[in-house]
């Protein structure tokens, strides 16, 4: 079972401990209230586990949750704002 994602927003991502290693969700502010998410990125022990889709969400939940415009160039996260 995966741990909750940790935010860490003065490094803009979320991460998640996967093994020994960790999931990540990177993003950036392109303006005031607009940001991206541009990068995720699972270890290759961790893959398959579901810990991109948790980070993914989690991700998203916050930034609707401060209002934000949200920008994927990530194609992942992509997938979930169609």
């Amino acid at each position: 079972m995966l741990a909750t994602p940790i935010h860490e927003q003065e490094l803009r991502r979320f991460i998640l401990p996967v093994a020994d290693s960790e999931a990540v969700l990177e993003y950036r502010y392109i303006n005031e209230g607009h940001i991206d998410f541009y990068r995720t990125f699972v270890p290759p022990e961790g893959r398959g586990s579901g810990a991109a889709q948790k980070l993914v969400r989690a991700g998203l939940r916050w930034a609707k949750s401060e209002s934000l415009q949200i920008n994927a160039s990530c194609w992942y996260v992509e997938k979930f704002l169609r």
